[in-house]
């Protein structure tokens, strides 16, 4: 297939604005690649960076992740967000040594049966690690394609049959330069091409971009609402969780009910997180962070009550 005439221009501002994240840097190994991809969903990068270095600081390979108890990494997961992907990641690293010897695999199928490896991570680990040619689809690329391409203003609500069309038409045929590509892409729609503003006037595809041609027509699609954390189960999770993460031990019911006024809400959010595997119940109304499956201690997953 022909070169697109997207590619050169954005491969050549990819290499003079790309910003210097330390999972990109030549060398890395690929278990720091699927760390960064699993740590960059639905979190920016400010925020991952430090929790990242910590992260890899602490196990540097799948096999010292894998030693430890799941609880550790969701102590080590911080105030991130959504910890029940310090649950897969430790999965994930599981997996890995078990499967595959302690060595993140290159084949996106492989990568694609890991715990918690969706179709976007396993093309990407497959990409920027190990320079593999494929379709590498988040929101910010999506959001490229639909203006670049397909000249509409954001795309849409889920990703379809013919974005992904799009995207596979524009991988280049060369796999050095696919990868190069998947990552220039993505970081256009982070930096310049972004959800609150298109910047037109640094963009190196202006001069190529449909939705500009057309005059910039405004979405259809309803606005999104700005969602709210204050009061909700979320905050309540992750209130009790924090309780958990600072304490070395297992902590009474008490000190959990201390931090959480709404008595229906706690139990629910308490009882969210021990379904989840990110809490688990001990005899005597007792609670901690996970154990590893050969803890012998007797959790009973029991009702909360």
């Amino acid at each position: 297939m022909p070169a697109s005439p997207l590619h050169a221009p954005v491969l050549a501002w990819y290499d003079t604005a790309a910003r210097d994240l330390p999972w990109r840097r030549p060398g890395t190994a690929p278990w720091a690649v699927l760390v960064s991809e699993i740590m960059l969903q639905q979190t920016p990068v400010a925020r991952v960076l430090p929790a990242w270095q910590a992260w890899m600081d602490r196990w540097p390979t799948p096999a010292d992740l894998a030693a430890a108890e799941p609880g550790e990494a969701v102590r080590q997961w911080g105030r991130l967000g959504y910890p029940r992907r310090a649950l897969r990641l430790h999965e994930a690293a599981t997996a890995v040594v078990e499967r595959h010897g302690g060595q993140v695999p290159a084949d996106h199928e492989a990568l694609l049966a890991l715990p918690g490896v969706g179709s976007y991570t396993a093309a990407a680990v497959a990409s920027f690690a190990f320079g593999g040619r494929h379709a590498v689809v988040d929101t910010n690329v999506r959001r490229v394609h639909a203006r670049a391409v397909s000249g509409r203003a954001e795309p849409a609500a889920t990703l379809n049959a013919a974005e992904t069309r799009v995207a596979h038409s524009l991988v280049p045929d060369d796999a050095a330069t696919a990868a190069r590509w998947a990552v220039a892409v993505m970081e256009l729609g982070a930096l310049v091409c972004t959800a609150r503003v298109a910047h037109c006037e640094p963009c190196p595809i202006r001069h190529l971009c449909a939705w500009r041609a057309a005059g910039s027509p405004p979405s259809p699609l309803p606005a999104r609402r700005a969602q709210t954390y204050a009061g909700t189960d979320r905050q309540a999770r992750g209130r009790l969780l924090a309780v958990l993460r600072e304490s070395p031990g297992p902590v009474d019911r008490a000190a959990l009910d201390a931090v959480w006024d709404d008595a229906p809400q706690r139990r629910r959010a308490l009882a969210g997180l021990v379904a989840d595997g990110l809490v688990e119940l001990l005899p005597g109304s007792l609670y901690r962070l996970p154990a590893g499956a050969g803890d012998s201690t007797g959790v009973a997953r029991r009702s909360l009550g």
